[in-house]
Formats: C-alpha cells, structure tokens, sequence
C-alpha cells in the first residue's frame, strides 16, 4: 500500500488538487480553494521522491498558512458578505411620518422612494405625524424608527 502511494502519489495530489476546486466551485466560500494550491506543489514534491509523512505534513502547514494569512486579505478585497440587499439596505434611511405612531398602534412613515411602510418607535414611545426619524430595523412589513427631528 504504501509502495502504491509512493509511486502513485503525484497523481492522487493531482486528484485531490482537482476534487478541492470542485467543491471550491460549489460551496464559493473560500475555505476548500486554499487546499487546491496547497495541492499543486506537491504534485512536485511527491515526483521528488519525499516520503508519504513528510508530503501529508508539508500539505497541512502550507493549507493552514494560506487559510491565516491570505483568506482575510482575499476576504476584505473582494467584500465578501458585506453587500446589503432589499430590505437590509433601508436600515440608516430617513423617513417622514405621514400617521403618528402611538403606544398601542403602529403609524406609516413615507421613505424618500415614495413608498409607505407600517412603522414603530424603536423605544416605545410616541413619535407625531411631520416627524423625521431614522429607520434602525426592518422586521417583515414593519419598520423601526427613532426621531431624529421635525419638519419646520
């Protein structure tokens, strides 16, 4: 057996370099991506003759490195996770209250697209119609806001 991977070994790194980039393609999450070219050197280095052992803990080492030290670098320069869609992207906004929200009913506010949501106060408390406020969450239908002033 260990014959057979000592002959064979530059082609099952070959298979491993090309199995870690289909999965790398089916999952984008950048984890599987740094085994594949952890991978392609030692296709080199199993055609050199090094033993099984030393082969898998090179692979580890250079796999580990290249997870620690690029995947945070590749992260932040693509901005991966950090695009706000739909929804998610009205948190920050300002809005108009066109029906005051009460203590026990909920008000509409209007966002500068035109569109009118159902909204509450973020605290609780009462916010009058010509208020503007900040919307700070979005939870199905409904808006949360917070004053940020009035309409003068």
């Amino acid at each position: 057996m260990l014959n057979f991977l000592n002959s064979f070994g530059s082609w099952i790194w070959l298979g491993l370099l090309v199995s870690f980039i289909i999965i790398e393609a089916c999952t984008m999450s950048l984890t599987t991506i740094w085994a594949a070219i952890a991978s392609l050197p030692m296709i080199f280095i199993a055609r050199a003759g090094c033993p099984l052992q030393w082969q898998l803990l090179i692979f580890v080492v250079l796999t580990l490195v290249l997870i620690l030290f690029t995947r945070p670098l590749v992260m932040k320069k693509l901005k991966l996770d950090k695009n706000k869609t739909n929804v998610n992207s009205l948190i920050g906004q300002e809005v108009l209250i066109i029906r005051p929200v009460t203590q026990f009913e909920k008000g509409e506010a209007k966002a500068k697209n035109g569109v009118i949501w159902s909204c509450q106060s973020k605290d609780g408390s009462e916010i009058k119609a010509e208020s503007i406020c900040q919307i700070t969450a979005v939870e199905g239908n409904t808006i949360t806001v917070e004053v940020i002033g009035n309409i003068e």
